[in-house]
């Protein structure tokens, strides 16, 4: 078999959702919880971890049982599939801190109409094994893991002048209050993608130049 033809390797299969295919700077995915949750680094990695372990186990749970769930009604299993797995996630949050349970909120429950994880679902987990499925899941999953807690981190930072509650600044430093406000969000999210395709441009840029010459 020619080496253009071969398959992606389970390396690829989770790379891309870091980088190449990442769920928010790239795709765009999910943005009402990378908005809503953000405000903290540990709201921001609660919603990460729990979205993740919805996404492998769905991924993995989709694929075991593609070849059993009739085309027609496809949507409507993956949708249970995915609602299962973020009750016991609710649960297991609700069960660690209340606290954390009443800040993430409704957003905990909307994890189930994540176009992220119903996409995946979708468009890999129903045509592909359980292996490629579940390093498929695992690479989309830490790539939102890593966005949200990019957004988290900045906005806790200069909103507050701690991270993870931990205060990092004198006691002079002015907070800047719009950070951990909705409005917050979208400048630091702009920031991010400016950032992340200014990256992605002068990788692209590197290896054109590299097969140029």
């Amino acid at each position: 078999m020619a080496m253009h033809d071969q398959p992606p390797s389970g390396t690829d299969e989770f790379v891309k959702g870091l980088w190449r295919e990442n769920p928010v700077f790239v795709q765009a995915l999910g943005m009402c919880p990378v908005l809503a949750v953000s405000n903290t680094a540990r709201n921001a990695l609660a919603m990460g971890l729990a979205t993740l372990f919805v996404l492998v186990m769905s991924n993995i749970t989709v694929s075991t049982l593609r070849r059993v769930i009739p085309r027609q009604v496809r949507i409507a299993t993956y949708i249970l599939i995915i609602a299962t797995f973020v009750t016991i996630v609710d649960y297991v949050i609700r069960a660690i801190s209340l606290d954390l349970h009443k800040a993430l909120g409704a957003f905990i429950s909307l994890i189930v109409v994540n176009c992220l994880i119903l996409g995946r679902a979708e468009a890999f987990a129903s045509k592909n094994t359980i292996g490629r499925a579940a390093l498929d899941g695992l690479g989309s999953g830490v790539g939102f893991v890593f966005a949200l807690f990019c957004l988290g981190a900045v906005r806790e930072i200069l909103g507050s002048g701690s991270l993870f509650g931990v205060d990092l600044f004198h006691e002079g430093f002015q907070d800047w209050v719009v950070m951990i406000l909705p409005s917050g969000g979208f400048f630091t999210l702009a920031a991010w993608l400016l950032v992340f395709n200014a990256v992605r441009q002068r990788r692209e840029a590197a290896r054109a130049l590299e097969v140029a010459s």
